[in-house]
């Protein structure tokens, strides 16, 4: 799969909590001219920034703020400039996450916190199918039988972000279960994230990340 039009700058985000190479190797099957780098002024000159995340809640938020990844996201966001989480890449936009008992602050972009999946088998790992909203971007194009693959023990597992002004779009947010629902993506304007690995996922995660850089 190729996107039309100029090819789009992207940088994942190397802040060493991702499987940077993997993003990497799939934005570029996609079209995308990749980088990865933590850089700040690469960083903030892409099109698109990607930040993935795996391990612990704590750790990563620990190794964002060191690269200032923080700071670089909240700065991209404020200027309306697009951003993708992935996995605990989405997990640290959550205002806290708990793992086995300790709460660590999120970037408190959205509300809400992420905790343990309460499932008979957990982590969840393996292909799962998810409901998306009809009018979804990033499933455009995609069976509502399409299977993406999961790698995780936490999720965030309740939605409270309510927008009530007319003029602004709310978040389209899509569900999974896996002994419960859990929010399995959501689309916030110029801020995506996936808690699945779209990266991993075959052709359904080659046409949601080409439906990504379309929006760059």
């Amino acid at each position: 799969m190729s996107t039309a039009g100029p090819t789009k700058k992207v940088v994942v985000f190397d802040y060493g909590f991702g499987n940077v190479r993997s993003a990497e190797r799939a934005l570029a099957r996609v079209g995308a001219d990749v980088e990865i780098t933590r850089d700040y002024d690469r960083a903030m000159d892409a099109d698109g920034l990607l930040v993935p995340g795996v391990g612990a809640f704590s750790a990563c938020m620990k190794g964002l703020k060191d690269a200032r990844g923080d700071w670089i996201i909240g700065r991209r966001l404020s200027g309306g400039r697009p951003v993708m989480g992935i996995c605990v890449g989405m997990q640290i936009l959550f205002e806290r996450g708990i793992e086995h008992g300790v709460e660590t602050e999120g970037l408190d972009e959205w509300p809400g916190t992420v905790g343990p999946l309460k499932a008979p088998i957990v982590p969840h790992m393996g292909w799962n199918t998810v409901q998306a909203p009809p009018d979804s971007q990033a499933f455009a194009g995609l069976d509502a039988d399409a299977r993406f693959y999961f790698v995780h023990s936490y999720a965030a597992r309740e939605w409270s972000l309510e927008v009530t002004n007319p003029a602004i779009r709310a978040p389209r947010v899509t569900w999974a279960t896996h002994g419960e629902p859990f929010v399995a993506a959501v689309e916030n304007g110029a801020l995506w994230a996936t808690q699945f690995h779209p990266e991993k996922s075959g052709d359904a995660g080659a046409q949601l990340l080409t439906n990504w850089i379309e929006t760059l």
